[in-house]
């Protein structure tokens, strides 16, 4: 193809004003063009500016303002509209060019890394494509593109011709640490697995269309668009890459998983049936690994069905069905997990290791904590743009401080290690959740409550399915005295959650054990405590000592003393480094005592 950026930049090759602008009201006029009003004054806007030789000063800030309604005191920070609408509008237009679109003598296109409208000129000589073909397949992919830009500050909002410096990484020279275990590269391998990966490392999944059981309207309706709704719901979670559901929809319901596999590289398949039955509605769905075939998961959702608001009801579904399988510890992520441990060999895959880190942060095993930080030390050395993989790191560093991995002489290298790591996450990607989640927690951990807590509500905003970022909300304001709102994030987090972590349960046994439900709260404990961990065998021993178990409450001091020697020595700088309330610590500390815990440890005993 021929390509055209702007008139502001010098290029013999400029087709017509008037031919762009032709193109661009014949793809406005087409049904196959499915963007919302929104998108389509936004892909006008974007054009005009293109056309008028504005497009290299087109910022976000100046979109939001003038294309999409927003007001003068628009902050990107909190508000992702520019960015969102801007990836929707790329889906758009690479569905209508994939169907209707596909022999139009010009194409537009918007790439990333700026909001520039790009006009192509169609090669006579390309041979047209059938839709459902594997080559076209994967042109219409729906992926999780990296965002556009850095966006401005409320402090630097760009005039016309302003240009923001490109963003800095601050202090890095704690990498250092982790440049040995490149060589690690070498020895281990970096290993290709393309039947769970795909080629760019990260699971590929399609959804099926869902088949009705039953002739009702209701069941028609929600199982040829929930295929649909749900593609868009797990868009949200940035672990996957989607294909569209055009892709999907040529396929029909029982197209072989094994054969998607091996011909469009899908890693996972979704796929199942509705059926309504006596004012209920009943959603069977699957995932099969495309490279075996085999079932890995199975579930039936059972909803009420509301004929008047069958949309809500359809969203409810597509919303459930996607937190299950896409949240940080679901149905995909666990299955990659056994995946990669049935293999039996230590994978240095990018992706792997950030697997194996939110590993190490759902269960805080401390035999886990050193393989995941080395892991990930190589993969930003080898792949230094890999956003998730510096959250992660960020997290981890934080970790070895907090929760006394390292030497205490070591901790302010670690946290700044961990700032940094965080921060570069979010110049890579403004929009990484994790980055937004990692970064929340450092600024949390230095006490700034107010600033982690609106860094925590952007990623909130960002992905409003993740369980993970409501429980980390939920835990920060209980864990600071705010029990009313904090709870309820959590046992939201929880209702959402397939496998919930058991540090979603230790605000709730607090709660309770603050409020004399102590059999409740032991119950909330021991989801962590059976694991093994220090902070649910804490609470787990205060809620015994209640209720009688003296025992119980024994050996739950002795374990955790095992498992983390602070907490065992001095369990209110332990708790404190979590930012505890001092009302809180104090109640805790006075249920150790009771339960037979002493300053000088439970070891003497």
């Amino acid at each position: 193809m021929t390509s055209i950026a702007s008139h502001s930049q010098s290029n013999n090759n400029q087709l017509p004003d008037d031919l762009c602008q032709q193109q661009v009201k014949q793809i406005l006029s087409s049904p196959d063009f499915s963007a919302s009003p929104r998108r389509r004054t936004l892909l006008q806007f974007l054009v005009g500016e293109t056309l008028a030789g504005r497009g290299d000063q087109l910022k976000g800030y100046v979109i939001a303002t003038e294309a999409l309604g927003r007001s003068d005191d628009f902050d990107a920070r909190t508000d992702p509209v520019v960015r969102i609408e801007a990836r929707r509008l790329r889906r758009d237009l690479d569905s209508y060019y994939g169907t209707a679109g596909r022999d139009d003598p010009i194409h537009l296109s918007i790439p990333k890394g700026a909001y520039a409208v790009l006009f192509e000129k169609a090669e006579a000589s390309v041979p047209t494509q059938d839709a459902t073909s594997p080559e076209t397949a994967r042109s219409t992919e729906l992926k999780f593109e990296t965002p556009e830009e850095p966006e401005e500050s409320p402090q630097t909002r760009p005039t016309r011709s302003s240009t923001r410096p490109k963003a800095k990484l601050g202090r890095i020279k704690w990498i250092v640490f982790f440049g040995m275990f490149v060589l690690l590269v070498g020895v281990f391998g970096w290993v290709n697995r393309t039947s769970v990966f795909g080629a760019l490392n990260t699971p590929r999944i399609i959804v099926l269309p869902f088949e009705a059981l039953d002739a009702s309207d209701g069941s028609r309706l929600i199982a040829r668009s929930l295929s649909h709704d749900l593609v868009s719901d797990m868009m949200r979670f940035p672990d996957f890459r989607m294909y569209s559901t055009l892709v999907s929809d040529s396929l029909g319901t029982d197209a072989d998983p094994i054969k998607l596999g091996r011909e469009l590289g899908v890693s996972y398949v979704v796929h199942g049936n509705v059926q309504s039955d006596a004012g209920t509605l009943r959603l069977g769905s699957q995932l099969s690994d495309a490279s075996t075939g085999q079932v890995v998961w199975s579930h039936t959702f059972n909803v009420p069905l509301i004929p008047d608001n069958l949309l809500e009801v359809r969203s409810k579904l597509s919303a459930a069905l996607a937190t299950t399988l896409g949240e940080p510890y679901g149905v995909v992520n666990a299955a990659i997990a056994n995946r990669l441990n049935i293999d039996g060999v230590p994978s240095m895959d990018s992706y792997s290791c950030v697997l194996r880190a939110g590993e190490y942060r759902r269960t805080f095993e401390d035999k886990l904590f050193a393989p995941a930080l080395s892991c990930l030390g190589a993969v930003v050395v080898k792949e230094p743009d890999y956003a998730d993989a510096w959250a992660m790191l960020g997290w981890l560093n934080l970790d070895a401080a907090r929760q006394d991995m390292v030497p205490e002489a070591e901790h302010p290298i670690y946290l700044t290690a961990a700032h940094d790591a965080a921060t570069r996450s979010l110049e890579l990607d403004p929009s990484n959740q994790r980055g937004y989640q990692a970064l929340a927690a450092i600024e949390f951990s230095n006490e700034n409550y107010a600033e982690a807590e609106r860094l925590q509500r952007a990623a909130l905003a960002l992905n409003p399915h993740d369980p993970e970022i409501l429980a980390q909300l939920g835990w920060r304001l209980a864990v600071r005295g705010n029990m009313d709102e904090g709870v309820a994030f959590l046992e939201k987090a929880i209702a959402r959650s397939a496998n919930p972590p058991g540090w979603y349960f230790h605000l709730i046994s607090v709660h309770n054990y603050m409020e004399g439900n102590y059999a409740a709260a032991l119950a909330a404990a021991e989801h962590s405590a059976e694991v093994g961990s220090a902070v649910g065998l804490s609470l787990a021993a205060i809620s015994h000592a209640k209720l009688g178990s003296t025992d119980a409450a024994s050996a739950s001091l002795t374990k955790m003393a095992e498992a983390w020697p602070l907490l065992g020595r001095d369990p209110a700088a332990a708790y404190g480094n979590f930012q505890v309330d001092d009302h809180i610590v104090a109640t805790l500390v006075e249920g150790l005592r009771a339960a037979g815990w002493s300053p000088s440890g439970p070891e003497s005993r």
